[in-house]
């Protein structure tokens, strides 16, 4: 048996989990496209909620874990699994965030993410021969921070405590805590108490 046969045997979502490389012709490939289908059947019902208990319920089941009564979710949110996402209690998202999240997202307690941001946990190789291919790192936004609007924040980036995030900026490194970020590239701006 070679060692990527053993590999497929290993669940695609606990290889995600680990952060694998996944293959374009992954024989559990499938399986990803399943799962965001059976979440598109809760976004719609949830996009189209104007209740927010509601939406905080069809939230859960998404994200098969409880979405706190402080927390606040503006619809339409995008999401293509959503049981990579864990969102803390006291936190506000706006209108028309994306999030991916085959790689894991992280939204600590007190965060503020504002219109049209993009979590984007995963991405594809470089070399055109796999581009095809799936490649994840989770995201991590750190308590207390907020996400500018049309922010993207892109995989393996960790926002730091009390960070600020500039809108309109593309996140493609960690962000120190008590900063604030911006540009395309985001670069340090100030910092802050």
């Amino acid at each position: 048996m070679k060692t990527s046969d053993h590999n497929y045997q290993e669940d695609i979502f606990e290889r995600l989990k680990k952060e694998k490389h996944i293959s374009s012709d992954d024989p559990q490939g499938y399986r990803l496209r399943e799962a965001s289908f059976a979440t598109k059947a809760l976004l719609v019902p949830m996009n189209n909620s104007t209740n927010p208990n509601e939406i905080r319920d069809l939230l859960s089941q998404i994200t098969g874990s409880a979405i706190d009564e402080s927390t606040t979710v503006f619809t339409p949110l995008y999401i293509n699994y959503g049981r990579n996402t864990r969102i803390g209690k006291n936190v506000f998202i706006n209108f028309d965030c994306v999030f991916l999240d085959l790689g894991g997202i992280i939204i600590e307690d007190h965060v503020l993410i504002a219109p049209k941001v993009s979590l984007l946990t995963e991405g594809h190789p470089i070399e055109v021969e796999n581009r095809q291919s799936l490649t994840v790192a989770p995201i991590h936004i750190k308590k207390n921070a907020w996400i500018g609007a049309n922010a993207t924040i892109l995989p393996g980036v960790t926002i730091g405590e009390n960070a600020v995030v500039a809108a309109g900026s593309l996140v493609n490194k960690n962000v120190p805590d008590h900063t604030i970020v911006g540009g395309i590239p985001a670069k340090i701006i100030k910092n802050i108490a």
